[in-house]
């Protein structure tokens, strides 16, 4: 009898936990497993932003790798970050799963040829409704809901930085009224998402907090995003479908009607 080898992924954490975030969830690790992992999976913790990085020897050994969002820029130089593009370029060679978000998804496009840069329109916070372009093809997470992807999804996002243009052979999946490249894939393993699927409200309105306090948005813009966060959701369920169902390759095919 053939026993099954236990399936491994990996976060490369691009930010330091908050307090926050400690306190109440204990890490932003146990956030990103809560959100992605299922039962008899083994995921493992790099914190890329204090230089723990996975061997190269070692890589062969996991499914898939997700890169979290970082207070850092994505077209940064610093030596983490030049190391994690070289990671991301040899993952890409390797065909490994990766699946980057907010920061992540923009260190994913300038690993792999595209650019990233300031928004032109500045800072995008709270709860936006996303649109699935005429490229997009959703094949869903195989579990017991019968409920097809909409044609919009609203996503929970806090980013300053944007990808302005893709690698050469990549797609754009989805876009926004504030942001171009909301979501874009570059073959069969690379996903990039510039919301954050795995953030609740409460960590949001924490976020919102500390960048009041160290000046980088007015407190009257905070607030006012706090209380449209009252009555907005993000399509949590949704997105977290479609990231586990990239990840792991459980897929079934659904047509939802697509954007123009």
């Amino acid at each position: 009898m053939k026993v099954q080898r236990e399936k491994k992924f990996a976060i490369l954490m691009a930010a330091r936990d908050s307090e926050y975030v400690k306190n109440v969830y204990g890490g932003y690790f146990n956030v990103f497993v809560e959100a992605l992992a299922d039962e008899g999976e083994k995921w493992d913790l790099f914190r890329i932003v204090e230089g723990e990085f996975p061997h190269l020897d070692d890589l062969q050994n996991y499914e898939g790798f997700v890169i979290s969002g970082s207070p850092h820029d994505a077209y940064g130089d610093e030596y983490w970050i030049l190391e994690l593009c070289f990671l991301l370029q040899t993952l890409f060679a390797m065909q490994k799963k990766v699946l980057g978000i907010c920061f992540g998804h923009q260190v994913l496009c300038r690993a792999l040829g595209g650019k990233v840069g300031k928004a032109y329109s500045g800072w995008d916070i709270g709860i936006r409704k996303v649109r699935f372009t005429k490229e997009f093809s959703f094949y869903g997470y195989v579990d017991d809901s019968s409920d097809e992807i909409p044609p919009t999804l609203s996503i929970i996002e806090c980013h300053q930085d944007e990808v302005c243009e893709v690698p050469v052979g990549a797609q754009v999946l989805a876009c926004s009224d504030k942001t171009g490249v909301e979501m874009f894939t570059f073959g069969d393993n690379i996903l990039g998402i510039q919301g954050h699927p795995e953030y609740t409200k409460d960590i949001l309105e924490n976020l919102i907090d500390r960048i009041v306090s160290n000046d980088s948005i007015e407190k009257g813009f905070a607030e006012e995003v706090k209380l449209k966060l009252i009555k907005a959701e993000a399509d949590r369920k949704y997105w977290e479908r479609i990231c586990k169902s990239f990840l792991k390759g459980r897929w079934i095919t659904q047509s939802p009607t697509y954007c123009s």
